[in-house]
């Protein structure tokens, strides 16, 4: 019984102790080491730093505000105010105002010393009406509410976009991709991290070499690609194409064009509306596909096995075990439907 006491006491100890220390890292973060204002029409920001995280939060009011943040790169190294300012030395800061464009610039003279290294961030506060270009080798990268067209690059963060009203291009090479709210034209590519999109609108191509992606309440034009991992999709007003060299690929709730494939697992669609094509590709799995059967279509499918419902009573070709080809309702929609290894089965 003592003993269970103790290890109780020493566990809620450490708790408090990692929630201390969970806290005072927040409070560094949270705590400005600079702050800058600017007024003026402002509709641009210009950014980049080579060890901390770029935040841009739109629709504030007409001026803008830069706060700068600065810590040791190591978490467990705890500087004072001194010791900062010694190390930033090191760097050549710039924040300035260039017409109607913030600019923010965070560069290290030299690297010698990696011990002497520092996360320099900056949040920006600005108008909704703000476009942007900001390039970080070490951090995160986060946008807000905002209208124009955003740029943005890291080597070594993830990106979180919300409530953005432009053309978007965007790259990380080793973290996740968050977006939600999106419109117009997308295009955002990560190579080591999963990737997750909802209630977002227009022309999006969604790349990942290393991880999942998770689609919701889409519309407009998708192509979701990933190299690693599956593809999962629901309430999709849109054509899709959908694809992935080393997982599943389900879709749910889909209205529109669909083109489907994995090279190492199944496939499974549900089609509320029919677009122009029903393109499924698997070639280490099964394929199940639902879908409206009273539409004119083109049939061709094959697998090692096909199953159909019954009662096509409107159709004009051959039927095999292995194969179908032929018109429904007098033909149509081109349905392309191939299992290598795999069954197939079409439902209504």
């Amino acid at each position: 019984m003592k003993r269970n006491q103790f290890l109780l006491t020493l566990l809620s100890a450490s708790t408090l102790a990692f929630t201390s220390l969970a806290d005072n890292r927040n409070d560094d973060r949270d705590t400005p080491y600079q702050t800058k204002t600017f007024s003026g029409k402002i509709n641009a920001v210009r950014a980049e730093t080579s060890g901390g995280s770029l935040t841009i939060e739109g629709g504030t009011d007409m001026n803008a505000k830069v706060e700068m943040y600065v810590r040791a790169n190591n978490w467990n190294d705890k500087l004072d105010k001194d010791e900062i300012e010694d190390r930033l030395k090191d760097y050549d800061i710039s924040i300035t105002q260039e017409g109607g464009t913030i600019v923010a610039t965070a560069k290290r003279k030299s690297n010698n010393d990696w011990k002497r290294g520092l996360s320099i961030a900056f949040k920006f506060y600005t108008p909704r009406n703000v476009s942007t270009d900001l390039r970080t080798s070490g951090g995160s990268i986060r946008m807000a509410s905002l209208s124009g067209t955003q740029k943005f690059r890291t080597s070594g963060g993830s990106l979180h976009l919300s409530d953005i009203d432009g053309n978007i291009n965007g790259q990380t090479s080793g973290g996740s991709i968050h977006m939600d709210r999106c419109h117009k034209d997308i295009d955002l590519q990560t190579s080591g991290g999963s990737i997750e999109a909802k209630e977002s609108s227009g022309t999006m191509r969604l790349h990942t070499s290393g991880g999942s992606i998770r689609l919701t309440d889409l519309k407009g034009s998708v192509d979701a690609q990933t190299s690693g991992g599956s593809v999962n999709g629901s309430n999709i007003e849109a054509d899709i194409k959908a694809g992935t060299s080393g997982g599943s690929v389900r879709l749910a709730n889909v209205a529109g064009s669909v083109d489907a494939s994995t090279s190492a697992g199944s496939v499974e669609v549900e089609i509320v509306k029919l677009g122009q094509y029903v393109r499924l590709n698997t070639s280490a799995g099964g394929i199940r596909v639902r879908m409206p059967l009273d539409k004119g279509m083109d049939l061709n499918v094959s697998g090692n096995r096909v199953n159909l419902p019954d009662g096509l009573a409107k159709f004009d070709g051959s039927i095999e075990k292995d194969r179908v080809r032929g018109k429904l309702n007098g033909g149509g929609v081109d349905v392309r439907i191939s299992a290598n290894s795999g069954s197939v089965s079409i439902s209504r």
